[in-house]
């Protein structure tokens, strides 16, 4: 088990694959751990360096107290990649990771040198849809979100798989204050403005599924960023690396070639 202590935060993280090769960062969604991307980075070339990490609040990275920023969570990711010397990264965030990806892509163009956005925005939802779920789940606990948040999150054809009751159990078993706490800084950020500002190679990958950030939403953010390109996987939802791996890993494959990473 890696941890590094960051300012205070003890991060889990995962540094997986060869140490010497081009770095590939994941973060991963808002109720889920780094195990989101296990799947996927059994599938990408081999001979590159494959960092995941738990961000505040979720996995067995610590959890400080709700609410968080946006500028909170982009820190601790920017502290991670310092303390592993990780330089002119390929940066994948799925939701949530997508933002944080965003927001370190503005900040240190030398820790990012090209970026996915997956299933992520510039801004996603409104500050009262936000401050609805982190009533309920302060009041009720995350069980109290699970099955419309497994609608949202996947296809209907996967939620009558077996594998839907283990990522409903990652969702439930993370701690409120994270989930809150994340909430809280998705609410509060809206980068179309430092978004629009980026030039560096820019991956969108949506799902034709998605009910929390649906491919339009996606497309809208990515086209910011000029010379961006766009992809839509059919039949997935808000994690398409969970639904299909093997197609997520291809898209993945194909832009670590395209902007030279390999």
């Amino acid at each position: 088990m890696q941890i590094a202590e960051l300012n205070g935060l003890a991060v889990h993280y995962r540094d997986d694959g060869d140490p010497k090769g081009a770095p590939v960062v994941f973060a991963n969604s808002l109720g889920t751990d780094l195990r989101l991307w296990d799947q996927v980075i059994a599938l990408l070339p081999k001979g590159l360096r494959y960092i995941t990490y738990d961000k505040r609040g979720h996995g067995l990275t610590q959890a400080t107290p709700a609410p968080y920023s946006m500028g909170t969570l982009v820190r601790d990711a920017e502290m991670l990649l310092d303390h592993l010397e990780v330089r002119d990264a390929l940066f994948v965030g799925l939701s949530i990771g997508g933002m944080i990806g965003q927001g370190l892509a503005v900040k240190r163009m030398d820790q990012v040198r090209a970026l996915v956005i997956s299933n992520s925005a510039a801004k996603i939802g409104t500050a009262d849809m936000w401050q609805d779920r982190i009533d309920a789940v302060q009041a009720n606990g995350i069980e109290s979100l699970a099955d419309p948040v497994m609608e949202r999150w996947f296809a209907k054809s996967f939620r009558a798989t077996p594998a839907i009751a283990a990522w409903r159990n990652m969702l439930i078993r993370q701690p409120v204050a994270g989930y809150a706490g994340c909430s809280a800084a998705i609410a509060g950020t809206d980068f179309y403005t430092p978004t629009s500002g980026l030039r560096l190679p820019v991956l969108g990958i949506a799902g034709s599924d998605d009910g929390s950030t649906p491919p339009d939403l996606v497309r809208e953010t990515v086209d910011l960023v000029p010379g961006s390109r766009f992809e839509l996987m059919r039949g997935v939802g808000h994690l398409p690396c969970v639904e299909d791996p093997q197609t997520y890993a291809r898209i993945l494959s194909d832009f670590i070639k395209e902007t030279g990473h390999a």
